[in-house]
């Protein structure tokens, strides 16, 4: 399921004033919503209607009580199947409202964040929504702070179940053994790697030297920084040339890369296939 239109970037500014931290909306939606990303984070919760939630490439059935959280490294399409309308809770806020140790959790594996859930679950998750739609209608003493506690309560039921073992120490999670400035950095790398991000600045985000922080990252990883990030760009530019008709050049700068040749030359290193013939391949599988 291809989208012919250049996928569109949202603007945080578009929709939240200079002092606003979050935003909800209740939407219909009645025809298809074309494939976008954001500089913001977005948490949906569906009410009713059927279709197909399109998530970085991959499709998931999209129904009543699904949940879905999209940073600012994913994209996404969302299409009603005929004659449906679908409605949902749509709350969008800065990453900064996500404390940093419930993101550590969240990001530590690569997995999308959606899920759908049934019967009591459900119930539990849309009155968390429908709490949040009640406090931010009006001001009122403590808003902020409710709102928030039923952010941070849905983002934890949703990492539950999409990270079932969350929560859980075991002698095999690497993850929770790694030096915490290295999860840090692996987090905030989950969601800026499209951005111009050096080894020394994410070092020094890291509040480590360059030197010792590029040899921690090599010994809890397996790869160099600059290969880690490499890698998520070839992975979210191989998504786009699946599941959109953006231009090679487009696909190209939006992954992050600044160079044409570059980008050409790792892709090939990678996939084995120039990024014009491998969506030549795909398309031809039937994707």
């Amino acid at each position: 399921m291809r989208d012919d239109r250049a996928p569109e970037r949202l603007l945080g500014s578009q929709y939240l004033e200079k002092n606003e931290s979050y935003r909800i909306f209740k939407q219909d939606v009645n025809g298809r919503i074309h494939t976008h990303w954001h500089d913001f984070f977005e948490l949906g919760y569906i009410l009713s209607g059927k279709g197909v939630h399109m998530v970085n490439g991959e499709p998931f059935p999209l129904g009543r009580g699904m949940v879905f959280l999209l940073t600012t490294a994913d994209f996404h399409e969302i299409v009603p199947d005929e004659g449906e309308t679908i409605h949902l809770y749509n709350m969008i806020f800065k990453d900064s409202w996500v404390m940093p140790e419930l993101a550590e959790k969240m990001f530590e594996r690569e997995a999308p964040h959606v899920y759908t859930l049934y019967d009591e679950d459900a119930e539990r998750m849309r009155r968390e929504f429908s709490g949040i739609w009640e406090e931010s209608r009006e001001e009122r003493f403590g808003k902020e702070w409710l709102v928030r506690g039923s952010l941070e309560r849905v983002l934890i039921l949703l990492t539950r179940r999409c990270l079932p073992t969350a929560g859980i120490s075991t002698a095999r999670d690497s993850a929770s053994d790694r030096h915490p400035s290295i999860r840090k950095a692996l987090v905030y790398l989950q969601h800026h790697f499209r951005e111009p991000v050096s080894l020394g600045s994410i070092a020094a985000y890291a509040g480590m030297s360059a030197n010792y922080f590029s040899e921690c990252f090599h010994k809890q990883t397996g790869i160099s920084f600059q290969e880690f990030v490499s890698e998520k760009r070839l992975l979210f530019a191989s998504a786009l040339l699946g599941s959109t008709r953006l231009a090679i050049t487009e696909i190209c700068y939006a992954s992050g890369f600044n160079t044409i040749p570059h980008f050409e030359k790792s892709f090939k290193r990678k996939y084995g296939l120039s990024p014009r013939d491998y969506r030549k391949r795909i398309g031809s599988d039937g994707r």
